[in-house]
């Protein structure tokens, strides 16, 4: 069976708010993120909610016999994001004007549940998001020893910026982009 993706705003998003903190607590149901803190699912929860405020946000869910197999979200990047100015020269100088002027999409979180990855439904839910966003730049942040998601980014276009922190408890990051057109 075909998955099938929906987009969802902010206010649509919310409705499924425990649909989606589900799979985020199935996802991250492993070495080395339980007991970690800065992955528990109440941080995810206070992370999701909060990213439902901020412009451009949008989700979408890939759903196989009517269940959320993996989801992503994210929003316009704000240029003054503390991850994304924390880079300093290592933003060429075209990205940091595109940010400036809204035109980068930060992909905050791409998710699938364990028993359907390694089939292609995470390269689906990128793709299926950057097809219907505005903006030309993607950007992320990935786990650096994330081996299997480092290594996907890089194969589907992302370029490493450099390396960051979210939090002083978070793992290191590594900043990546990708030209979207």
């Amino acid at each position: 069976m075909d998955p099938e993706f929906q987009r969802h705003d902010a206010q649509s998003a919310k409705a499924m708010l425990t649909e989606l903190v589900d799979v985020y607590a199935t996802v991250y149901d492993t070495p080395p993120y339980i007991g970690d803190p800065f992955f528990s699912v109440d941080s995810f929860r206070s992370r999701l909610e909060a990213a439902f405020d901020t412009e451009g946000f949008e989700t979408v869910t890939a759903r196989l016999d009517g269940r959320i197999a993996g989801y992503v979200h994210g929003a316009t990047l704000p240029h003054d994001k503390p991850w994304w100015t924390s880079l300093g020269n290592r933003r060429p100088a075209p990205l940091q004007e595109l940010a400036h002027s809204g035109d980068i999409f930060w992909l905050r979180e791409l998710m699938v549940l364990p028993a359907q990855q390694n089939r292609g439904l995470g390269r689906q839910i990128h793709d299926t998001v950057i097809s219907g966003r505005q903006e030309s730049v993607t950007a992320l942040t990935c786990i650096a020893d994330n081996q299997p998601a480092h290594d996907a980014y890089l194969r589907w276009g992302y370029t490493v910026l450099g390396q960051i922190k979210h939090a002083q408890e978070s793992p290191v990051y590594d900043a990546m982009y990708l030209t979207s057109h």
